[in-house]
């Protein structure tokens, strides 16, 4: 057999090494019906490697509608717990010099935040589940009972069990910033602007993180989440102040 009508397979693997295909053709029963190239590659991929151009179309496929279902929640509840303890803590700093009572309202702020976060959360995913479920057998009703199309359906809903734990979770986070950046500082003034401070920074981080992962805009997730938290700050320390000052 002349060099010309072999068949050569060329593994990427290992570029060096041409291997003889006319045995392994013959096992298959594979006949090349008068076909006569000087040269056949075959790619072959060993150990799951894909190429890197088959990678990026994966990456670029991913759905980040079903990774909000996690990330709405984790975020929401990382700003809520930061926001709502850090303003109850400069309100109540606003009228009390103590710091244990700062303190003590913060650490009552984080339970009962974590708890009603967590509550929330879970029956508002849970009432859209059900709303949702409902959508899909009717569905599957409409087009002749079809079990597979409903399951994949099933898999993309919202898991209301995981929304309440992130949402708790989350919140705790974000509530423990405040109190952790208090907890060692006596002057009621220096305590206070400490708060401010780390808040304002760990509003920058939650904001830019959720952008990150959602893939929206940075700057304007990490200006909204920080203008949003000052006012929140800002109206609960005024409030408090001239409610506290008009002694009622």
């Amino acid at each position: 057999m002349s060099d010309s009508s072999k068949i050569y397979l060329r593994e990427t693997v290992f570029p060096n090494i041409i291997l003889p295909l006319s045995s392994f053709m013959a096992n298959l029963g594979a006949r090349t019906n008068g076909i006569s190239p000087n040269h056949v590659e075959i790619r072959i991929y060993s150990n799951g490697v894909e190429p890197k151009a088959s990678q990026e179309v994966k990456e670029s496929n991913i759905n980040y509608s079903q990774r909000a279902q996690w990330l709405r929640a984790a975020v929401l509840g990382a700003n809520d717990g930061l926001v709502s303890v850090a303003s109850l803590m400069m309100g109540v700093g606003a009228v009390k010099e103590d710091i244990s009572v700062m303190l003590v309202a913060g650490f009552a702020g984080l339970v009962a935040g974590g708890c009603s976060m967590a509550i929330g959360e879970f029956v508002s995913v849970y009432t859209q589940y059900d709303i949702e479920i409902a959508q899909i057998k009717r569905e599957r009703e409409a087009k002749n009972n079809r079990e597979v199309e409903g399951e994949t359906q099933r898999e993309k809903l919202p898991n209301p069990f995981q929304a309440a734990l992130a949402s708790a979770l989350a919140f705790s986070v974000g509530a423990l910033v405040p109190l952790l950046a208090a907890v060692f500082i006596r002057s009621r003034n220096i305590r206070m602007a400490v708060v401010a401070g780390t808040v304002s920074f760990a509003l920058l981080v939650f904001g830019g993180v959720g952008a990150v992962l959602g893939k929206t805009p940075v700057t304007r997730s990490c200006l909204r989440v920080l203008i949003g938290g000052w006012m929140a700050m800002a109206i609960t320390f005024g409030l408090t102040k001239l409610i506290g000052s008009a002694e009622l």
